[in-house]
């Protein structure tokens, strides 16, 4: 698998799904399913990093694993990019200043400040320099965008280099602009679309996670590029009900 970066680069819509229970038998079914990538919640699930960890160690080469952290913050920041990810995504990234300190604790000096330890990233010491010189190209960082202040600075914070997507986060944006949940408000997509416009213009991939495939398709028509649709638990709760409702009838 190219690093995803490259995926990124090339064009190709990359769907993912949002996982949430430290169960590695469920990345197994997920890359088998041909997912391109994974949404892994540290955010909001009960995820540790040791859950993390095993997930990524199920996913192996078939998938990539995206972990969201709990904040935009240096300690979060190395802790997961040494267990080996193929990218981590940063919530509530609202200003340049923001963005900047993302790309500065996630890369490797002279473009960051990210301190050397040994991981899994590393193959536990046995390819240590490898990665602090590969590093900064192969793993990507995504940001997200996920509140009202952050859409009013989009123009500022899409002319930080260093950054290889962003990602909507449209339920947090609706809930910054005081109507959670509706996120098909007129305004909440006004919102989306000026984050839309300014990626295109600066030619940064552009992703969003929706539970509706309607939706999801629609976000591919009109160019986003890395696209989580539903999630694990999301999952097991609709097939289950619709299979009780079908067998009784």
């Amino acid at each position: 698998m190219k690093p995803f970066p490259q995926l990124l680069k090339t064009g190709k819509t990359l769907w993912g799904t949002l996982v949430s229970l430290p169960v590695p038998e469920i990345t197994e079914i997920f890359a088998d399913s041909g997912f391109d990538w994974l949404f892994i919640d540290m955010e909001h699930a009960p995820l540790e990093p040791r859950d993390v960890q095993r997930i990524l160690q199920a996913g192996g080469e078939n998938i990539a694993g995206i972990i969201r952290l709990p904040a935009n913050d240096p300690v979060w920041i190395k802790k997961a990019m040494d267990i080996g990810p193929a990218g981590i995504m940063l919530p509530l990234v609202n200003t340049a200043e923001d963005a900047r300190n993302a790309v500065r604790w996630s890369k490797y000096p002279p473009q960051g400040t990210r301190s050397v330890g040994v991981g899994r990233v590393h193959r536990y010491g046995a390819e240590l320099q490898k990665v602090i010189d590969t590093a900064n190209e192969t793993t990507a960082l995504v940001i997200q965008v996920e509140h009202i202040t952050a859409v009013e600075n989009i123009n500022a914070i899409v002319e930080v280099e260093g950054i290889d997507a962003i990602l909507i986060g449209p339920y947090d944006l609706s809930a910054s602009m005081g109507i959670p949940g509706k996120v098909s408000d007129p305004s909440v997509q006004a919102a989306i679309e000026k984050v839309r416009v300014a990626c295109a213009e600066k030619h940064i991939p552009l992703g969003i996670f929706t539970a509706s495939i309607p939706y999801a398709r629609e976000c591919a028509r009109n160019g986003f590029k890395l696209i989580a649709v539903g999630t694990d638990t999301l999952m097991l709760v609709e097939s289950s009900r619709r299979m009780l409702a079908e067998l009784k009838g």
